[in-house]
């Protein structure tokens, strides 16, 4: 069974917000449309609390882009964003949610940063989201959203290492960029993995391999 994974899609990645993505509000549009051709569709949501270690202001003397150390990993600070309960934590307003049947939450503990959908980086709390998948018979899943070298990249290898076949919807995801080239080396990082890469028109030109929950292909 195949599902599609929305990561992160949330005000503050968003064109206006504390931690914008550039054209991160393009991929929601994505997200729409391939909605329909999946039988299960789950997000995730970077969930700070306002004492997070990764935020820079919780600092004294540090700016974002600066490198510490987390939980025994290195740590790149980032501006204070998707604090619990803010609106910037939120969904993105356009995102259609009827279909999305479980939202993982992540970024929890403020001692340790959390990337993937699935562990956080020291690889010692889970989301929830691997063993969700393996009670509902979920095998493929297919991925998009902010940003892809960072959240994207992370989830793939470890949906990947899990035994997943995975799939990256390129046009479904954007980068932070912080350095140029940064998002052409995550999708890189990503096949080496094995995880394929493909457009949201292939999976819309190959609807009828992409059946409803009712089993009935989609028309376009």
């Amino acid at each position: 069974m195949k599902a599609l994974l929305l990561v992160d899609l949330q005000n503050d990645f968003l064109p206006g917000g504390a931690l914008a993505v550039p054209g991160g509000d393009e991929v929601v549009p994505v997200a729409n449309l391939l909605q329909l051709h999946f039988d299960r569709v789950i997000a995730t949501q970077d969930w700070h609390p306002a004492d997070h270690g990764s935020f820079a202001s919780n600092y004294v003397g540090r700016q974002p882009g600066e490198l510490v150390e987390l939980a025994g990993q290195p740590q790149i600070l980032w501006p204070a964003h998707c604090v619990q309960g803010t609106p910037g934590a939120e969904l993105a307003p356009g995102l259609e949610r009827p279909k999305i049947e479980k939202v993982f939450f992540k970024g929890v503990d403020p001692q340790v940063d959390s990337y993937s959908a699935f562990f956080d980086n020291a690889a010692q709390r889970s989301t929830g989201l691997a063993e969700y998948l393996r009670v509902t018979r979920i095998n493929e899943v297919y991925i998009m959203g902010l940003a892809t070298d960072y959240c994207v990249k992370f989830s793939a290898l470890d949906a990947a290492q899990l035994g997943l076949r995975t799939t990256i919807i390129e046009d479904g995801c954007r980068g932070v960029e912080l350095a140029d080239g940064d998002s052409e080396r995550a999708f890189e990082a990503m096949q080496q993995a094995g995880v394929d890469v493909v457009s949201s028109s292939e999976i819309l030109a190959g609807s009828n391999l992409f059946p409803t929950a009712e089993g009935i292909p989609v028309s376009l």
